[in-house]
């Protein structure tokens, strides 16, 4: 059977095999038949929103189609960052949400996400329900008549989002200046927003869609542009958002970028110094540095490891109970307040940990010392098991010796791009660049994309 979902929905480029306009009519009406049938409701409502790609109009046409066509209610948002859509779902007691957007990559790749009915992740068994019914031929009853779907445009959306941030976290920020860095993406207008109506001064970059511009050299992945606006402008702190407004980057007074490692250790120590931390635990993934580790273990936090992907952190806080966890490129989820990773959100709970210290972030940040950590990312033609490059793991145990407890190697594959990443931490920086570019280039010359 052909798989299109990965690990965060359907991802690829738009308007090319598998991403057509014909897949996502498909998508819309096979999701319709899907939830009707594992809901048990007549009449599906789903809410649909998309970031600020050329491609997202295109998709969204395709895949509303597919939903009225198959007798389901659209409410349409238009641009707003995937955590906003993940509320409104549950606040419109919508059956499901459908975000069209491709996150941090660039302008030209899109995706179909999708959330259940209480805003988190689509369940894997209906994803593979979805799958199925787009295998040969479409069988999916279309409707007729007065059966056929209504299309409603939600245009109170952006509201309700930035209301409910500035619920969660009433605070002031007056004579406050904050530098955000917008990506391009669908943070552009909601995100500037939020921040001044809590007092701060804004000063915003990357807030200038035009289609094409989505993650280009801007917001959560490229903070370079953040940090000389932090510095030119004496701003008390920078957010960079990525292109559907889920991650978080900061950037302290001084310049110095702060991910997602950092905001855990400091929104982890903070709560649990109120008695807030459920279970007093944090959950995070194989790749966060070894100084978080030490950070929330001298606080008494157990640190609990995942796969990377917010998905595999989101299902281990269930089990376990948690309310913080996330990953180090800054998906962070908070959830007592959201039940997806939101970087406005979590740059709201930095605020409000800096307003109820009195320390600037670059204070704050004091609590983790990091390991040296380098990754390097390898371009793959193909993904076989890591375990089956030859003379790959003789080198990684060579290595791992050398090091004798002091550091570790994670190598991996990327779910959602073609690339390999290989993740080394230890005490010297110099020394393990050279152990990942050596083992970089054993990837390379097996697999590598030519």
């Amino acid at each position: 059977m052909t798989r299109w979902f990965g690990t965060d929905g359907i991802r690829g480029v738009a308007n090319e095999e598998p991403l057509t306009p014909d897949l996502a009519c498909r998508v819309g009406r096979q999701l319709v038949a899907t939830l009707r049938a594992e809901r048990g409701v007549e009449r599906v409502r789903l809410v649909i929103g998309r970031d600020t790609r050329r491609s997202g109009p295109l998709l969204e046409s395709a895949l509303t189609a597919g939903v009225l066509g198959a007798g389901g209610d659209c409410f349409a948002v238009g641009v707003l960052p995937t955590p906003g859509i993940a509320l409104l779902t549950r606040a419109l007691a919508a059956d499901g949400g459908i975000v069209l957007s491709a996150s941090h990559n660039p302008f030209e790749d899109n995706g179909i996400k999708l959330f259940s009915s209480e805003g988190t992740k689509f369940p894997d068994a209906w994803e593979e329900e979805i799958e199925a019914g787009l295998q040969g031929d479409d069988r999916t009853p279309r409707a007729r008549g007065a059966g056929i779907g209504r299309l409603v445009s939600y245009g109170r959306a952006e509201a309700y989002y930035v209301d409910y941030l500035c619920r969660c976290f009433p605070l002031d920020l007056a004579g406050m200046t904050i530098a955000l860095d917008c990506a391009h993406g669908a943070t552009y207008r909601v995100a500037p927003r939020t921040f001044r109506r809590l007092g701060a001064k804004v000063v915003a970059v990357g807030a200038h869609p035009d289609g094409t511009n989505i993650n280009a050299g801007s917001g959560a992945l490229y903070p370079a542009a953040l940090q000389q606006k932090v510095r030119s402008v004496g701003a008390a702190v920078g957010f960079a958002f990525d292109g559907d407004g889920d991650r978080l980057m900061s950037v302290d007074h001084a310049g110095e970028i702060r991910d997602g490692d950092y905001a855990l250790a400091i929104a982890g120590r903070h709560l649990a110094g109120h008695g807030r931390l459920k279970g007093n635990l944090v959950v995070t993934t194989v790749m966060a540095n070894l100084g978080l580790d030490q950070a929330l273990r001298a606080a008494g936090i157990e640190v609990v490891k995942t796969q990377v992907g917010d998905r595999h952190v989101y299902e281990e806080m269930q089990r376990r109970g948690a309310n913080l966890g996330g990953e180090q490129s800054g998906h962070l989820l908070f959830l007592d307040h959201s039940p997806a990773g939101d970087g406005i959100l979590s740059a709201l709970a930095l605020l409000s940990v800096m307003r109820d210290t009195g320390e600037s972030l670059a204070s704050l940040a004091g609590c983790l010392t990091k390991f040296p950590q380098v990754l390097v990312n390898v371009p793959v033609r193909a993904k076989p098991p890591i375990e089956s490059l030859t003379g790959l793991g003789d080198r990684v145990h060579a290595f791992e010796r050398e090091m004798d407890g002091a550091g570790r190697i994670l190598i991996r594959y990327s779910g959602t791009e073609p690339l390999a990443r290989v993740m080394i931490e230890g005490a010297d920086g110099q020394r393990i660049r050279a152990m990942a570019d050596e083992l970089a280039g054993v990837i390379r010359d097996l697999i590598g994309a030519s």
